[in-house]
Order: C-alpha cells, then sequence, then structure tokens
C-alpha cells in the first residue's frame, strides 16, 4: 500500500483524489504551479496528513505522482524529480484549451504518450481521465461493494499497472485494464467509457459551462467492471472532439 501520494496539479480531480486518499489514511503532498502558499485554505480542510509543496518535493516525496495538469504545461514538469516514479496521468487532450497538437490530430500518438515522451525516466499510467471530479469522490466505495464502480487504466508496465490498480482499490475504485499507452484513446473524450456513464441525467438545455456546474453537484451513477469492459471494448477512434466536456473537470 502506498504511504504517500504526490500530486502535481490541484485542481478539480487532484482535489478530489486528495481527499479520497486521506480518507483512506494515505499522506498528501500537495502542489501547483503557483507555490504551496496558495494550498493553504485546501491543506487546512484536508487535516494533518495533508501538505502543501512544490512540485518537484511533491515528486519526490509521492510513492506514486499524480500529475493533473494541461497538456500545454508537460514542459514545465519536474522531470528528474519524477525520475524512477509511476506517474498517474490524469489528463486529456482538448484542441480548445490546449491547441491543435497534429500528432494527436492524426491519432499518431495519446496525449499520455505524450507525456511519457516528456518524462522518459518516469513510467506513466492513463487513469482517473474518465470520470468527472464531483463524480470521482461520491461514487468511491469499500471493497465488496455491491455499487462499486471501476475505472480504466492504461499502460505500458504490467507492475506499475498493478500498483496504480491498488491504489484505486485503496482509494474506492475496482480496475480495469485496457491496455498499453497507445490503447488509452479507448477512455479519452467522446469515448463511450468518458465522464457521462458515472454521471446522472442532466436537465435538458444545458450549455458546457452550466453542464459542468451541474455535474459538481451530480451524485453519479456506478458503473461495474463489466460495464467499463464493454464501453471500451466499444470505442471508435477518430480525429474529431468536436464537443469535449470542458477541461475543468479534469484539472
Amino acid at each position: 500500500m502506498p504511504l504517500a501520494l504526490g500530486l502535481i496539479g490541484s485542481g478539480a480531480i487532484g482535489t478530489s483524489l486528495a481527499r479520497l486518499a486521506v480518507a483512506a489514511g494515505l499522506d498528501v503532498v500537495l502542489s501547483n504551479s503557483r507555490g504551496p502558499e496558495t494550498l493553504t485554505e485546501l491543506v487546512d480542510t484536508l487535516g494533518s496528513h495533508a501538505r502543501a509543496a512544490t512540485p518537484a518535493e511533491a515528486a519526490q516525496a509521492g510513492d506514486l505522482v499524480v500529475v493533473s495538469v494541461p497538456l500545454t504545461a508537460f514542459g514545465r514538469l519536474p522531470a528528474d524529480a519524477l525520475n524512477g516514479k509511476i506517474v498517474l496521468d490524469t489528463g486529456n487532450y482538448y484542441p480548445q484549451r490546449d491547441g491543435h497538437i497534429a500528432e494527436l490530430d492524426a491519432d499518431e500518438i495519446t496525449s499520455s504518450g505524450l507525456l511519457q515522451r516528456h518524462l522518459p525516466g518516469s513510467t506513466v499510467i492513463k487513469a482517473f481521465n474518465s470520470i468527472g471530479s464531483g463524480q470521482l469522490f461520491t461514487l468511491a466505495r469499500p471493497a465488496g461493494s455491491p455499487d462499486r464502480s471501476a475505472l480504466p487504466i492504461a499502460g505500458d508496465s504490467t507492475k506499475a499497472k498493478e500498483e496504480a490498480g491498488h491504489l484505486l482499490d485503496v482509494l474506492g475504485y475496482d480496475a480495469v485494464d485496457i491496455g498499453t499507452l497507445a490503447d488509452s484513446w479507448r477512455s479519452e473524450p467522446n469515448t463511450p467509457v468518458y465522464v457521462e456513464p458515472y454521471g446522472g441525467q442532466a436537465p435538458a438545455g444545458l450549455g458546457p459551462k452550466e453542464w459542468w456546474q451541474w455535474s459538481l453537484k451530480d451524485p453519479g451513477s456506478p458503473v461495474a467492471t463489466a460495464q467499463v469492459r464493454e464501453l471500451v471494448a466499444s470505442a471508435v477512434r477518430g480525429p474529431s472532439r468536436a464537443g469535449a466536456i470542458p477541461e475543468e473537470l479534469t484539472l
């Protein structure tokens, strides 16, 4: 069981993961691009198992490290401090936020594949990218619960995926191995397993911003392991990402 979870990026997804980790008895080291002092209020709400640090310090302190930043911030990640670490990538490619990236538009590589290329000394695992931040917290359940949800993970190392899967179990989820980083597109925006199965029925006519605000209060709907496998298997790859869910869900 990991004793400490490092977080680089402490937005909506990072905060939900920190809350789950603290509730599970893990130590959490949070960081962001603005400095530890901007995380004081969040750390105070999390309690004694949490502290704020720089991204490099969070990378060094974490037995596992979560990276939850936009693709445009990859170049600012502390690659040296992340050497030898298992890095859990929660991010997705949103052209309206990140700008168009030719390799991603042509489906030549996945966003997690790009992160792996930026971090050659780390082992990248795609995880926590397919669920809204509110549902990530509210749908967590103890092992054996009949309404426990599963989340897809992907990566090139079997051992690293086992460790990531154990973290998911500790935090309240089953893990579904969907393949390598090259296969991680199956859980990205506009695929069947992305966000919507974990949410309730939204009111009709909501725009993206209103939908996101509504989703933060939505307790969500459980998605079991078998359903995740079916949804992932039904995904069809294509270059169009129009109408992707707002990036706030993964930051």
